[in-house]
């Protein structure tokens, strides 16, 4: 798995979203491209993709912009992540191909498929309020 600048870009921008929007205030692309130093094109696509998969929200025209879909505490990062177009798994297999004849008896599979789930529960675990109410951010366990 590799987390690119689009990911990391989405995950920012929705934090500066949480952090400028008071009260479920809309706040504008440009708003949210100041306080990331992010293009304004570049997160248009971001949060074209957000709001399509319910994260967030938009009204246009004067005093518009884009504000939560839900609230915080229910937005996980896995879900900012994928929906901003991350591939989430470690790495791409040959479980892809449907001819694939090593797939019941392959331990690279399974080693790949068994990580894979364990960085996305630990993605799932971690909302968007988490990391806003701590700043210094400490998963559990480290």
């Amino acid at each position: 798995m590799r987390i690119t600048t689009k990911g990391r870009y989405a995950l920012r921008a929705v934090l500066a979203l949480a952090q400028l929007s008071k009260n479920g205030e809309m706040v504008s692309i440009n708003n949210l491209s100041e306080a990331e130093n992010i293009s304004s094109v570049f997160l248009e696509q971001i949060f074209f993709k957000l709001r399509k998969a319910g994260i967030v929200q938009s009204i246009r025209g004067p005093g518009g912009g884009f504000s939560f879909a839900r609230p915080p505490e229910h937005i996980s990062v896995r879900e900012v992540l994928y929906h901003a177009g991350e591939e989430m798994e470690v790495l791409p297999c040959d479980r892809h191909y449907t001819d694939c004849e090593r797939i019941s008896e392959c331990i690279c599979h399974k080693v790949i498929t068994s990580a894979t789930e364990v960085i996305n529960k630990y993605f799932d675990g971690i909302t968007l309020q988490m990391l806003l109410v701590n700043n210094e951010f400490q998963p559990e366990g480290r």
